[in-house]
């Protein structure tokens, strides 16, 4: 007979997956690594974050965190999530928990929150008002392997710092223009999915309700 492809029970259950990680959107929230690429391709010997998630081919980071920073990365194969998070005009809050060199003060902290002038993209901009207090270092946070520097003389404290924008190493470049250089830079949410849960290098699936709700966007 033509015109029909005959399925055993193997190659039946193959397809089935197959057709699953192709049609079906899935999502996952992942906890980076401290130095690891926010990719699944190598570059001049990098960790990425093949090197730590099992996840389908299709699926890629929403965003990215530099190499350097640490914590909360979406991974999906949904398109419309990676344009909508993606775009400016789609306001959405990120929490990050910064260590900077120096005993931060109060006026660096009201410089912050007011916005400070960056380069990012070869351009100068202001950035916008945002939310900044200094923290006591979060209990869930581990040492870092490597550690940061310690400087004997020099203190570090803790800034807890909530964005609606998120241009190229734009964390760092706040405070340092405010006087006290980033040591260490976590994402722990993204509107209500956080991190509070996850290890460096755990992950959660999530469905796509729970995703889209915590992010509080409406269904498609």
């Amino acid at each position: 007979m033509t015109g029909f492809i005959i399925f055993n029970n193997s190659s039946a259950n193959f397809f089935i997956v197959f057709l699953k990680c192709i049609l079906l959107y899935q999502y996952f929230v992942i906890h980076k690594p401290f130095n690891v690429l926010s990719q699944f391709t190598s570059q001049d010997g990098k960790k990425t974050l093949k090197d730590f998630f099992d996840v389908p081919v299709n699926v890629y980071p929403v965003g990215r965190l530099d190499y350097d920073s640490e914590g909360l990365l979406i991974l999906t194969n949904d398109s419309f999530l990676n344009n909508y998070l993606l775009n400016p005009l789609h306001d959405h809050e990120r929490e990050y928990w910064v260590q900077v060199e120096g005993n931060i003060s109060a006026e660096a902290i009201a410089q912050i929150e007011k916005g400070v002038v960056i380069k990012a993209g070869g351009k100068t901009s202001h950035t916008k008002k945002c939310r900044a207090e200094k923290i006591l270092q979060p209990y869930q946070i581990k040492e870092r392997n490597p550690p940061i520097r310690y400087r004997k003389n020099i203190p570090e404290s803790w800034l807890k710092l909530i964005l609606t924008e998120g241009k190229n190493r734009q964390v760092r470049k706040m405070t340092a223009q405010a006087g006290f250089p980033t040591l260490r830079l976590i994402r722990y949410r993204i509107e209500e999915i956080t991190i509070e849960d996850l290890q460096p290098g755990e992950m959660k699936m999530l469905s796509k309700t729970e995703l889209y709700n915590l992010l509080q966007i409406k269904k498609r």
